[in-house]
């Protein structure tokens, strides 16, 4: 477990120093699990010991939310006051995310020749 953590910590690092030296837009963590991705599908397959440690984090993700959430109440006021351009960016953002995926769905859809309907 403990090389399993070290592993996913190392991975977080390399994005971090990555994103910092090469002035990246992207976040390090998401670099960083990027890297692992690229690793795991070199080695075909993810080990035991990188799974269970995965299995257990995710299970208490709910704990990392936290920080976020005292954030939120931290910010109320301002949150208040910018609710109209907030509420506009997540429906925005939602209706944008849809209609990406639909386009993609009916593109990948017909490039395999299926209708897209229900399987008969």
């Amino acid at each position: 477990m403990l090389r399993a953590i070290t592993a996913l910590l190392v991975c977080q690092l390399v994005g971090e120093l990555t994103a910092l030296v090469l002035r990246l837009p992207v976040p390090g963590p998401v670099i960083g699990m990027f890297l692992l991705f690229l690793v795991l599908l070199a080695r075909r397959g993810v080990p035991r010991p990188l799974q269970d440690t995965a299995a257990g984090l995710l299970g208490n993700l709910s704990l990392l939310f936290v920080p976020a959430g005292v954030g939120v109440v931290a910010h109320l006021a301002r949150l208040s006051d910018e609710a109209l351009p907030i509420a506009v960016a997540l429906v925005g953002s939602t209706v944008l995310a849809i209609a990406v995926t639909a386009w993609i769905m009916a593109a990948l859809l017909r490039r395999t020749g299926r209708s897209g309907g229900p399987p008969s």
